[in-house]
């Protein structure tokens, strides 16, 4: 088994020299000066476009992947890249977000924090890089790992600097699961609001979580409006019905109209808290019993949306669905505040939204392997996460061995949560263990902040809303 694994590593590393052994040539030989050049160079790269951005060169690119990293001569795929390219001189965070890459320019906080270049990817899977025909059962967490190996390989030779991995949320657990599969590669990881689901059957501390999350105030209204929608769900579905009539939305992936309005209803307060803040508790209905239909299907389309358990909805998410239901683990709470013979079905598993003609199988040991590692062999890690986001529940931890590595929560804050937003304490340690991992240090700890200035369009800020309840 060893000298398999030993072979497959080597098998790696040998594909990601050939990638890049082109680019490192031309540039030794002094033929390839501008950046498009070097990045064009690259064996497997091509252009789909150039944008302008002030200050920046910014390329949307197609790198050529293996489908199957361990038997690379089984056919490739295009998988979608950016660069926000900076200066060569400068160094690098490789963002995931875990999903699809956005063709938009932008920065994360890391990007910022170092004033550094920024190659963005997209999440095998998520289209358009998926491969046709496309056997899921090479959508896991080793070969998505894998994927930004070989990318980071290939861009080595041009941003020769130090790297740092981040994301957000899915893209958080992403960095992470890199870092545990190549530790070598980066020189820091920041995850945000990365959840981690160790023990996918066993799901108390998100219960724990609604029980204390906010005020008890806000906890009640938002309880009345959810339990008020399923004691309402015969007018309601009616005008759920309608309402997928209208945009053409239909319910063959979930099941039925009715298991789809009870998902989008059982997501409502879950969903509050991932996007909104304690101060928004002012926009929920003060008194559920008393309010209008139209009042609670405005509140619960608002927060939880009514076209995220259609078909239209589900199926860009089919591949984190998958996952979910494959490695990652998916959380299941309790509703003790509605009487049981309101809810029929309750958080329903991932299988219930993957089209039932692709397999799925649950791997009990993925997660476990992987808090194990942090837990143990964490080094230039940090885990940001926000104090009322569900998703923090279940979290990543550090523990014996891990070296200069930190879990931070941000006080009041959401899915959102970031560096900018800790107590003033942890920011500048964070900030400073940031620029120390991507080879610029602070002079001192106090003295530590991020180097480029904020621009409005770059460094947009908050959670975006995302459809359905995922990470």
């Amino acid at each position: 088994m060893r000298k398999a694994l030993r072979w497959l590593l080597a098998l790696t590393v040998l594909i990601g020299t050939l990638g890049t052994a082109g680019v490192a040539t031309a540039a030794q030989a002094g033929q390839v000066t501008d950046i498009k050049d070097q990045l064009l160079a690259i064996p497997g790269m091509s252009l789909v476009q150039e944008k302008p951005y002030t200050g920046y060169r910014y390329f949307v690119l197609n790198y050529t992947q293996p489908i199957d990293h361990r038997h690379p001569s089984k056919g490739t795929f295009q998988q979608r890249i950016t660069v926000l390219h900076k200066d060569v001189s400068r160094p690098t965070v490789f963002y995931t977000s875990g999903y699809n890459v956005s063709t938009t320019p932008s920065r994360s906080e890391p990007t910022r924090i170092a004033d550094a270049n920024q190659v963005s990817l997209e999440y095998r899977y998520f289209t358009p890089s998926r491969p046709e025909p496309a056997d899921w059962s090479k959508l896991d967490i080793w070969q998505a790992a894998s994927d930004q190996h070989r990318v980071f390989k290939a861009l080595k030779s041009v941003y020769t600097k130090n790297w740092i991995a981040t994301g957000g949320s899915k893209g958080g657990m992403t960095a992470t699961y890199y870092e545990r599969f190549y530790p070598r590669d980066m020189d820091g990881v920041v995850a945000y609001v990365a959840p981690n689901d160790v023990v996918n059957n066993e799901d108390s501390a998100y219960d724990r979580f609604f029980t204390k999350v906010g005020t008890k105030e806000c906890r009640d209204r938002l309880d009345a409006v959810q339990r008020e929608a399923l004691v309402r769900r015969e007018p309601l579905e009616q005008k759920y019905a309608a309402y997928a009539a209208e945009n053409g939305f239909t319910f063959t992936t979930v099941g039925s109209l009715d298991k789809a309005y009870e998902a989008v209803v059982l997501d409502y307060v879950w969903g509050f808290w991932q996007y909104s803040l304690l101060s928004d508790c002012d926009t929920i209905p003060a008194d559920a019993a008393t309010a209008t239909d139209d009042e609670i299907w405005t509140s619960v389309d608002t927060i939880s949306g009514f076209s995220f358990y259609t078909d239209q909805g589900l199926s860009p998410y089919t591949p984190y669905y998958y996952q979910a239901g494959t490695q990652l683990g998916a959380p299941t709470v309790q509703f003790p505040y509605i009487e049981k013979k309101y809810v029929r079905y309750g958080y329903q598993p991932p299988r219930n939204f993957v089209p039932r003609s692709i397999p799925m199988r649950f791997q009990p040991g993925a997660m476990r392997d992987v808090d194990t590692w942090v837990r143990h062999h964490a080094d230039h890690m940090l885990f940001v996460y926000g104090q009322n986001d569900p998703w923090g529940a279940e979290r990543f931890a550090v523990g014996k061995g891990a070296k200069d590595s930190y879990v931070f929560t941000a006080p009041g804050l959401n899915h959102g949560a970031n560096v900018a937003a800790l107590t003033a304490d942890q920011k500048a340690l964070a900030t400073a263990r940031i620029l120390a991992w991507a080879g610029v240090p602070a002079a001192t700890t106090a003295q530590a902040k991020p180097l480029a200035p904020y621009d409005a369009r770059l460094d947009r800020q908050g959670v975006e809303r995302e459809p359905t309840l995922r990470p």
